[in-house]
């Protein structure tokens, strides 16, 4: 007769228990993803968050849970940590996207501009963070100013369009042409700060493009204003440390960065003076957008 021998029990125990998923953790993960969503939100401010961030930390099966749900919604987490929160950026088809042809058409009438918006935020993000290890430094903070940025890409314009001369290429574009080259010329064009009859600063001068694309990265959590300086002074987050490293990749930021308009003297970096006495039409008292 044969013995029986019943080995489910052993094989019960050496298998891993599943942990069922209640509705209590998928509102929680859901509502650690909503938190993230409030960029300017911290976590050091809010005890909830920092509980579900620390959960997010220390259990694998939530954080699972919280990055699916982030996913689900078309977001890409970049970090879950203290300093950052949630950060998560919307990928190309999420609903949470904000995509440069809707934003320049909130700011501006005329939507050959959004070239000269998008150009905008290239240069404050590579002033923000002009060298690889700023990047990899998550105590490093960049500061930026209006007049500086502007600054910044009239030095752009200019080398650009030496380097064009050189290739003996068309220097002067319609100033419909797509492309980031052509905004860099139309932007040379474009009045700095312009006139109204009240003082104010035009939405369509190049510093008015710069202001705005500033004051959203600010509504957006990515930058802090700290004074009004150089037409306003900002401080990099966390999240546009992250945010930055997402897109350092870009091919049009590497060919700003390029250009070798912020060369690093001493570890501090600083604009090139222009050539030959020529001020490039800079705004007066522009300064210089970095911390020493």
């Amino acid at each position: 007769m044969t013995e029986h021998v019943d080995r489910s029990e052993p094989e019960a125990a050496g298998a891993p228990t599943a942990v069922a998923v209640t509705p209590a953790d998928a509102a929680d993960a859901a509502r650690l993803v909503a938190f993230g969503l409030q960029p300017k939100l911290q976590p050091a401010r809010d005890q909830e968050y920092a509980d579900l961030l620390r959960r997010h930390r220390e259990d694998p099966a939530f954080a699972r849970l919280a990055d699916a749900v982030a996913a689900g919604l078309g977001l890409v987490v970049l970090e879950v940590s203290p300093r950052a929160g949630m950060a998560v950026t919307a990928a190309e088809d999420s609903v949470f996207a904000v995509r440069m042809g809707d934003y320049a058409r909130r700011t501006a009438a005329d939507s050959g501009d959004r070239f000269l918006h998008g150009l905008a935020h290239l240069a404050v993000a590579a002033l923000a963070f002009p060298r690889p290890e700023d990047l990899c430094d998550d105590g490093y903070i960049g500061r930026v100013t209006v007049n500086g940025v502007d600054a910044f890409v009239r030095q752009a314009c200019r080398r650009l369009e030496e380097r064009a001369e050189e290739r003996g290429e068309n220097t002067d574009p319609a100033t419909d042409a797509p492309g980031l080259e052509a905004a860099w010329r139309i932007w040379a064009r474009r009045s700095a700060t312009g006139a109204t009859k009240d003082a104010r600063r035009p939405a369509a001068s190049t510093t008015g493009i710069v202001a705005k694309a500033l004051a959203f990265l600010t509504d957006s959590g990515f930058l802090q204003r700290t004074g009004d300086e150089s037409g306003g002074t900002y401080r990099t987050t966390a999240r546009y440390q992250l945010q930055v490293r997402d897109m350092a990749g870009s091919a049009a930021l590497t060919e700003l960065l390029e250009l070798g308009i912020v060369p690093m003297a001493g570890g501090t970096p600083s604009l090139l003076p222009a050539e030959d006495g020529d001020d490039l039409d800079l705004v007066a008292d522009a300064g210089l957008p970095f911390h020493s």
